[in-house]
């Protein structure tokens, strides 16, 4: 069994995002971003994977497609394929998200 605590994979950058890969696999990504106040992940698009983010700490502005949500710890937010999606820290306290992304079902 291999078991992980995110806390060891939380870090900051000032210049960007701070981003950690918890586990990688064949078909499956799991990450740890860490967004300090006025940080974001710019509203892109994977083509081929679905991907979630859930608020580990934090409070942060989502968008998915053409909708905008504020929203905080315990939430799970997901961008399936091809879907436009980002994330914003718009409060003083760090946003700390698990980040998932998979391929989609074909």
């Amino acid at each position: 069994m291999t078991v992980f605590d995110w806390h060891d994979f939380t870090g900051s950058n000032p210049e960007k995002f701070f981003k950690s890969t918890v586990w990688q696999g064949e078909h499956l990504m799991i990450g740890v971003h860490c967004l300090e106040q006025g940080q974001t992940q710019k509203v892109h698009a994977h083509e081929d994977a679905d991907k979630f983010y859930f608020v580990l700490e934090g409070r942060g502005r989502f968008t998915i497609g053409d909708q905008e949500q504020e929203l905080g710890s315990g939430s799970l937010v997901v961008a399936p394929a091809g879907v436009p999606h980002g994330v914003a820290n718009t409060i003083i306290q760090r946003l700390v998200l698990l980040v998932t992304i998979a391929p989609g079902i074909k």
